[in-house]
């Protein structure tokens, strides 16, 4: 039976990856984190010394990098090399660095047959900025998840600050703002709804008010393609 994929776009920190996980957990289905990914490789970069978009110096890396994704528990964890670097790539550093390595041809070859395999041989809640577009461009179903600025620099303020890590409002809003920037306006695989993808604005919303929504237009698409 063919698998089926469902592909979750959006902004920097619009709950993506928590709404996607939480989709997964429910359906029975594997998450994949591709944003995680691109964290992973500007994780190295940084721990190297390099700047993550210097494309020469990133390239030259490539090659010693062994990335896999790896469920644990039920869980996602990134492996870089056989270490798990999940939790040290959460920091407003290493984001940033994501978005400056994502826009480098290279780097998005270097991950994209391990994101499309993934889909392949299982059934997948995947999230990134152009899953629908560019990496599972026939998926069955693509939901474009937004929300305000301020609201998702609320969000990941709190959960910075959850963490322990240190960081004004003002600056995470500011980060989030140049983020938006940077990735609809790259060169490579910008930030960009998919024509048939269905937007979602969680603004004002709880957790639980947007995952709610998303499965509802994922059960109606299901039901649509088995025919009941």
């Amino acid at each position: 039976m063919k698998t089926v994929s469902i592909a979750i776009d959006g902004p920097s920190g619009a709950g993506k990856s928590s709404l996607a996980k939480a989709l997964a957990r429910e359906l029975g289905f594997i998450y994949v984190d591709t944003g995680a990914l691109y964290r992973s490789v500007g994780y190295q970069v940084l721990k190297r010394g390099g700047a993550p978009s210097d494309s020469v110096f990133v390239k030259k890396l490539l090659p010693d990098l062994k990335v896999e994704l790896k469920y644990i528990d039920g869980s996602q964890r990134v492996f870089v090399n056989n270490q798990d670097v999940s939790d040290m790539i959460r920091t407003p550093e290493v984001s940033m660095a994501a978005s400056a390595v994502s826009a480098i041809p290279a780097v998005r070859e270097f991950l994209f047959d391990l994101q499309r395999e993934t889909a392949k041989k299982n059934n997948v809640v995947m999230d990134g900025r152009d899953i629908g577009t560019v990496v599972l461009p026939d998926a069955d179903i693509k939901i474009f998840l937004t929300a305000s600025p301020e609201e998702r620099a609320r969000r990941r303020f709190l959960e910075l600050k959850e963490k322990g890590i240190e960081a004004s409002f003002e600056d995470v809003l500011a980060d989030m703002i140049k983020r938006d920037y940077d990735d609809a306006n790259r060169q490579t695989a910008p930030l960009r709804k998919a024509e048939d993808a269905i937007t979602v604005d969680t603004t004002g919303n709880t957790f639980e008010q947007s995952l709610e929504i998303i499965k509802q237009i994922v059960q109606e698409r299901l039901n649509e393609r088995s025919g009941s």
